[in-house]
């Protein structure tokens, strides 16, 4: 998916913000889904950092319930999209619809090339397998993943973009932006394609990465200070502000 397609997918010329809710369970996970709605976001990620997939996707169905129309994505822990797309496409036949899928590990090998990537050639047969139609965003040098050396980010990058629809990567850890050269690397090595950060963007610096970048997934940096489950609406505004501002800057160059 190039830059301009994944815009127009969401009828957003800035960055697309989608918060990223640690779900505890329906109740909260809908709360925060509101609050998301509310404050002008796209859509959201629910991921399950506390239950396994099983138990999850109940609270995936009375999400979609209570939201028959909101932009839904999922992310199912430590789970690749080997085993993350035959769930998915169970939801799809029950009339749940996902929108996205985010895996933190999309198992590019930056030291093979395209046509020999086995894992992430498996993981695209499970994904037509499925019969699930949705977004595929694929975690890239991801935090909490296999390292792969800074002097690889391109290759990586590079390969990843044939095989997920929005390449996604992050900063080192949980609440740890990306450093800015990284994206700038990613930026050149994938062309035209669609690219997300998912971790450490704030209100504060969220500014630093419009122009490299196509997607925010935020959690910890627009959350409720010291709580890693629900979002703070005035902090998820404040970033809004920023990324349309982004937006009608980009609208105003290219005019």
């Amino acid at each position: 998916m190039n830059r301009s397609q994944f815009h127009k997918h969401f009828k957003a010329p800035g960055p697309v913000v989608l918060p990223v809710i640690h779900v505890l369970d329906s109740a909260q996970a809908i709360a925060n889904a509101g609050w998301a709605i509310g404050a002008g976001a796209s859509g959201v990620f629910l991921i399950n950092h506390d239950f396994p997939p099983p138990a999850f996707l109940p609270i995936i169905r009375d999400v979609r319930s209570h939201y028959p129309s909101l932009w839904m994505g999922v992310n199912f822990l430590a789970v690749t999209g080997h085993e993350a797309f035959p769930l998915l496409g169970e939801l799809h036949r029950g009339g749940c619809v996902v929108d996205a899928y985010w895996a933190d590990d999309a198992r590019i090998d930056e030291r093979a090339a395209i046509d020999a990537q086995a894992e992430a050639g498996l993981i695209d047969r499970a994904r037509r397998d499925s019969g699930w139609d949705g977004l595929y965003f694929g975690g890239t040098c991801f935090k909490k993943q296999r390292e792969v050396a800074p002097e690889h980010y391109g290759a990586a990058a590079e390969r990843a973009s044939a095989f997920m629809d929005v390449v996604t990567t992050s900063g080192v850890a949980t609440a740890h932006a990306p450093d800015l050269g990284k994206v700038e690397v990613f930026r050149q090595a994938i062309g035209d394609a669609a690219l997300a950060l998912a971790s450490g963007i704030t209100p504060d610096n969220a500014h630093l990465f419009v122009q490299h970048v196509d997607c925010f997934m935020v959690a910890t940096g627009v959350n409720r200070p010291g709580d890693f489950y629900n979002i703070d609406p005035v902090r998820l505004e404040r970033l809004m502000v920023i990324t349309r501002e982004a937006g009608r800057q980009q609208g105003a160059a290219s005019a």
